[in-house]
């Protein structure tokens, strides 16, 4: 009887809290070259993808979404409706195409996981853009605009 006693209590093992060297090392062991840290801010990228990722919470947080690198700079996603491009944050535009649309998508895929974020099911199905931009009526956001016939 006694030996059956010692096999009913189990003990689950505590979870881990990740530190962030740990959670970069988790990073470059998924593929991802992640550069040393300006401030608070650690890049991480893959081929032409990349996301800056905020240290100042003791955990790692994207800043932004995960873009494009135009140059130096993330060029996030913009849907305008009839096509989708990447816009900087100087106002640099390119036209996305199909290859960088599937590897931004993995990108974000895979870096949720190495950092143990949550995978949300709207995001999972494609990708997700950062502005929408549908119409391309001039100053349209800027109040009522002038009517023709006044």
């Amino acid at each position: 009887m006694s030996q059956y006693n010692e096999v009913m209590f189990f003990r689950r093992e505590r979870p881990k809290t990740l530190t962030v060297p740990d959670r970069i090392a988790t990073l470059r062991t998924a593929g991802f070259t992640v550069s040393e840290p300006s401030g608070n801010v650690v890049r991480a990228t893959r081929g032409d993808c990349a996301a800056d990722l905020n240290l100042s919470s003791g955990t790692l947080i994207a800043e932004g979404r995960a873009g494009i690198l135009v140059g130096n700079d993330i060029g996030v996603l913009v849907d305008g409706g009839y096509q989708k491009f990447f816009r900087t944050p100087k106002g640099i535009k390119k036209p996305a195409t199909a290859q960088e649309l599937e590897d931004l998508h993995n990108f974000e895929e895979d870096l949720r996981e190495a950092l143990g974020l949550t995978s949300l099911y709207n995001e999972s199905l494609g990708t997700v853009s950062t502005y929408y931009q549908y119409d391309r009526v001039q100053d349209r956001d800027r109040g009522v605009p002038r009517r023709v016939w006044e």
